[in-house]
């Protein structure tokens, strides 16, 4: 919807003298305001543009309005609809309002309460507008569109994802760090009927034992120091426990209750507090030590997915790093660029041991340090992604401080090699003369 006082409005009166009136008003008020004098006519204006209000009369020309309100919400389901009626038809103008009408007005139209009803119908759309609008941004960010990538091991997670979402059974997630189990947990959360509840992430090694309980758990009872802690937090929602194998035996105790349904029970109180959350968890290890639960485990492993390591999915790259540049331009304000195809290559061919976080950060580096909106090449890929990335069979690692001569000497020999020992090739594989690589190699030879 425009700014309200730029809204559209459809006025739709018999009478020329009341449609008029209402056009004059709306007008000088600056909204965009048409009027036709049939319900054919507002039927094809209905059908050509969109509305953000409608102000017609309750009957007209033996069309009864209410039909008319029904094809204008298929078209804008928050439009703001005001019927005029006569006041014989008080009683159908009072079932109108039970059908999403937002206000009727007896003839004749008091005009100021005209304007402050549809005032209100417009702040209402804008607030649905807004809602819609922060959901998008929600899925954009969190939901399934935040996984990016079409590999094998990513449809695996797509596929797991859609399955779990739906259900409250809980969920362990299990990959190395970097590999976005945390996206994952966000969009399972964020694709459940518990969306529009809390999503609470709890870093269950980040603290001490003594304030790991009281951060979890809460502290005191009804007294004045008392407080909840983030299991309470996330009643009706969802609560995530990143690294749950950090929990002590005495804390995965009391998860397993508040998955068992016993509720929580505060540090320093007796009482417990029922709660219902789903759990999510996630591990960056395997959870096979005896210091954990292994009734914990088998309750959290209702459903497992596991998070693929960049490096098995190397064909997802190009589509992370081009993600990660427009996250950037969008976020950062820097330049929208793309990745040239050889440095795209050394970002494929590098291992990624920080995964897919540390792409992002290595991404975004390289954003930033460029600034000029250009192809981001070579000599923009951080040095330790260059030295990291293994020779292929027609390349040649240079250590840093080699001699121009001896680098020049590598490259004819490799060349050489790489062309079968067949001179003529290697002088136009190097762009050099065949006499050139002769004296060369003869120059080589009296070297050794």
């Amino acid at each position: 919807m425009s700014d309200e006082r730029h809204a559209t409005v459809l006025i739709v009166a018999h009478d020329p003298e009341a449609g008029r009136e209402i056009l004059s008003y709306l007008n000088d008020l600056g909204y965009q305001v048409e009027w036709v004098g049939d319900a054919e006519k507002a039927f094809n204006r209905i059908d050509a543009r969109f509305f953000d209000v409608l102000v017609t009369e309750l009957t007209i020309h033996r069309v009864d309005g209410m039909r008319l309100m029904a094809v204008a919400r298929e078209r804008n389901p928050d439009i703001c609809v005001v019927f005029i009626a006569a006041p014989p038809d008080t009683e159908r103008a009072t079932e109108a309002l039970r059908e999403g009408a937002y206000d009727f007005q007896t003839k004749p139209v008091n005009l100021g309460k005209l304007e402050a009803v549809i005032r209100r119908g417009l702040a209402h759309q804008r607030l649905v507008m807004e809602r819609h609008e922060l959901q998008r941004r929600l899925d954009e960010h969190y939901g399934l569109g935040s996984l990016v990538g079409n590999s094998r091991p990513m449809l695996l997670v797509y596929n797991a994802v859609r399955k779990a979402a739906p259900t409250d059974a809980p969920v362990l997630l299990q990959g190395e760090p970097g590999t976005g189990k945390d996206l994952i947990a966000l969009s399972l959360h964020n694709n459940s009927a518990r969306r529009d509840e809390a999503f609470v992430a709890v870093n269950c090694g980040g603290l001490p034992e003594g304030q790991m309980d009281a951060e979890l758990f809460g502290h005191g009872g009804g007294a004045a120091s008392g407080r909840p802690g983030r299991v309470e937090l996330a009643d009706r929602g969802t609560l995530y426990l990143d690294e749950v194998g950090d929990l002590t035996p005495a804390q995965q105790e009391r998860v397993l209750d508040v998955i068992d349904g016993k509720g929580v029970r505060r540090e320093g109180d007796a009482r417990r507090v029922s709660v219902q959350v789903r759990v999510l968890a996630s591990t960056s290890r395997a959870l096979t030590s005896p210091a954990f639960r292994e009734d914990l485990l088998e309750r959290l492993r209702a459903v497992f997915i596991e998070a693929p390591p960049l490096r098995d999915r190397r064909e997802d790259i190009p589509l992370l790093a081009q993600h990660f540049l427009r996250e950037a331009s969008r976020v950062r304000g820097i330049p929208n660029a793309v990745i040239a195809p050889k440095a795209l290559d050394l970002l494929m061919r590098y291992d990624w041991p920080g995964n897919v976080r540390e792409l992002r950060n290595v991404v975004e580096g390289m954003a930033i340090g460029a600034r000029g909106g250009r192809p981001l090449d070579v000599g923009d890929v951080p040095p330790h992604i260059r030295r990291g990335v293994a020779p292929q069979g027609n390349e040649i690692r240079i250590p840093v401080g080699t001699p121009m001569d001896a680098i020049e000497r590598m490259a004819i020999e490799e060349t050489l090699r790489a062309c079968g020992y067949n001179k003529e090739a290697c002088a136009r594989t190097l762009h050099i003369g065949l006499r050139t690589l002769y004296r060369k190699l003869k120059q080589y030879e009296g070297s050794d």
